[in-house]
């Protein structure tokens, strides 16, 4: 891709017909899913999905997967798996998170658009990317601090006049690389 092309591109993207009210709710609600997840918050983390049975928690294993069916996934979940990880957590039998890891992340360079394509019944959806960096402390054997950074997709789409998070695509600097269990929500 040219340079030209890239900053096309780029354009595309901060050009588009977000009202700025969509664009704070949108980012809150951004905020609000990794304070969640931070917080080991499930119930409340799992209270912004979608029900569709189609939604997709997805980690690629780098940056060049773009479709979970023909590329290696670290994480591929859809709506019924992501609800038995999140059953799982809580428990309190997931060793790997005996006790919960602490952790925090910093999310920025927000950017959105609306999606081309619609939900359900013509419902809006929203592409919020932003990128992340998200400190671990691995409590449970090493007390290591371990440093996870990457872009997130989040597709938003409004379901009964609510925001609901269709799918979240994170994709790891590191992502190609060996690493450690995920074993929290990133």
């Amino acid at each position: 891709m040219t340079e030209m092309a890239k900053l096309k591109e780029q354009d595309d993207l901060l050009e588009n017909d977000i009202s700025s009210e969509e664009e704070r709710a949108l980012t809150n609600f951004v905020l609000l899913e990794a304070q969640y997840a931070d917080e080991s918050r499930y119930d409340e983390w799992e209270a912004l999905w979608s029900n569709a049975p189609d939604a997709t928690y997805w980690v690629p294993r780098g940056p060049h997967a773009l479709d979970p069916e023909k590329h290696v996934s670290l994480i591929n979940d859809n709506r019924a798996r992501l609800a038995t990880r999140i059953r799982q957590l809580k428990t309190g039998y997931r060793f790997a998170q005996i006790p919960v890891s602490p952790m925090r992340r910093v999310v920025s360079n927000i950017v959105m658009k609306r999606s081309a394509t619609h939900g359900v019944e013509g419902a809006e959806v929203y592409e919020v990317e932003s990128n992340f960096i998200l400190v671990e402390i691995a409590v449970q054997s090493t007390n290591n601090q371990n440093i996870w950074a990457g872009r997130t997709l989040h597709r938003i789409r409004r379901e009964n006049c609510e925001l609901k998070l269709h799918t979240k695509r994170i994709v790891l600097v590191n992502g190609d690389e060996p690493i450690a269990s995920i074993a929290f929500l990133l």
